[in-house]
């Protein structure tokens, strides 16, 4: 160490021959670490960019790693294709592009190493810039990290080669410095691609979902959903209303809590709206649509939530969705609906409310069957529903025994699935019966 001498109003760069300081003026020291000769500003002579020790050193090890590039790149696919078993089964393409990638990265750090004024080396462009951007989806994140930690191995053996005397940790410093820069790179590479991949999955999710509901490109729907790796049969649709909740939060939160179910999932909010639709798993025991769906029910908002009828696939899809949300908007109806509510529940108010579908299952379901089985069981209904439910007005109107009423209202019940002495199954059948009439007016029935 040395001491330097300066005075007050001064600094070290004044000249060793100035004038001496005024009277009554006290020097100060203070005590450098150089041991170098000082160049006047008080720094080494290698952190002025003149030349040094330190600089002959890389310079001669940028010369061995220039002559040593192609060498290097050659090693680092022979590596990778001895220790990476999904190396080899990859394309020759693919194996192409991963070989241009790990010279260019070869490349790349020499350059840096070269200059080292330049900071911190610019990676996506200079590595990951020669690759296309589907290269992405060929290898994954893991991938990329073993290959990084192949190129690491295969210069770190080489170091003593490929360093000049006294540069030996100079370079490995550098290789742990610039590999730090690769890995976060590449994360970085894999994070876009994956917020990129993500929205559009949301933007063709949402569009599955509105050609579903409106029935229009259906011709289009198995190779959407082929493209988000659709593959999950019985298919159901839910809706619900959103509420107060976010909209890109919640479709997150029901994706992910239908894929820990093994489901396949879209989901698309529509104004107030949210539907979802799901590929039903059958390992999880969810053989009916409720099942499936009431783990689901508590990620809408308040209301009411409908679930349409399974259909076979996803190109059918339609009928269950357009059913769910007709359901939806006449459950405003039925109060009291449980939740979630089937929409075949709902069949009643979703023919009062205009669904012509809704009208034309009614009719075919429980009004045809009864006209088929003959006049006794169809009056008997009728007059059952305007006489309050009361067998025995029943029984006297139509002059038969009340035990012969019970038999007839028996049999409407195994024909339709609806009991006329429910209330909500009178309902039900006093509905169907109205709309059958009107159909049968209007010449709409065959038969």
């Amino acid at each position: 160490m040395r001491s330097v001498t300066i005075w007050p109003d001064m600094d070290a760069s004044t000249p060793a021959a100035s004038p001496p300081p005024p009277a009554g003026c006290q020097p100060r020291c203070v005590t450098t670490n150089s041991t170098t000769p000082d160049d006047g500003s008080g720094r080494r002579p290698d952190e002025t960019g003149q030349p040094g020790a330190g600089d002959e050193v890389r310079a001669e090890t940028v010369r061995r790693l220039e002559r040593a590039m192609g060498v290097l790149g050659t090693a680092v696919v022979a590596r990778m294709e001895s220790r990476l078993a999904w190396f080899g089964r990859m394309t020759a393409e693919d194996r192409s592009w991963i070989g241009l990638v790990a010279q260019s990265g070869v490349a790349a750090f020499v350059d840096w190493f070269k200059n080292p004024a330049r900071g911190r080396p610019a990676i996506t462009v200079e590595v990951f810039g020669t690759a296309p951007r589907e290269l992405t989806r060929s290898v994954s994140l893991q991938q990329t990290v073993e290959m990084i930690r192949v190129v690491i191995d295969v210069v770190e053996n080489q170091v003593q080669e490929l360093a000049a005397p006294g540069g030996e940790q100079q370079l490995r410093e550098a290789i742990l410095r610039y590999t730090r820069e690769v890995a976060f790179s590449s994360a970085k590479i894999y994070a876009r691609a994956a917020e990129a991949r993500g929205a559009w999955d949301a933007r063709l999710e949402a569009l599955i979902v509105d050609a579903l509901l409106h029935g229009d490109r259906e011709e289009g729907l198995q190779t959407w959903g082929s493209a988000l790796g659709w593959s999950r049969t019985p298919v159901i649709a839910i809706a619900g209303h959103l509420g107060d909740q976010d909209g890109e939060g919640v479709l997150d939160d029901v994706r992910s809590l239908a894929r820990r179910s093994g489901h396949d999932v879209l989901a698309g909010v529509q104004g107030e709206r949210m539907v979802v639709v799901i590929g039903v798993n059958d390992r999880t025991g969810a053989r009916d649509p409720i099942t499936a769906a009431s783990p689901l029910a508590g990620m809408f908002g308040p209301g009411p939530v409908v679930v349409g009828p399974a259909v076979t696939d996803l190109q059918a899809a339609g009928v269950s969705v357009r059913a769910a949300v007709g359901g939806l908007r006449a459950a405003t109806a039925w109060p009291d609906a449980p939740r979630p509510v089937l929409a075949e529940d709902l069949l009643p108010e979703r023919a009062l409310d205009g669904d012509a579908a809704a009208r034309e299952q009614l009719v075919r379901e429980i009004y045809l069957p009864l006209r088929g089985a003959g006049s006794p069981l169809l009056d008997t209904l009728s007059v059952y529903l305007e006489h309050a439910s009361s067998l025995e007005s029943t029984a006297r109107m139509l002059f038969v025994h009340p035990n012969t009423v019970r038999y007839r209202l028996g049999r409407i019940a195994e024909l339709t699935g609806f009991t006329p002495t429910d209330g909500r199954g009178s309902f039900v059948l006093r509905v169907a019966v109205t709309l059958g009439r009107l159909a049968e007016r209007d010449g709409l029935l065959t038969g």
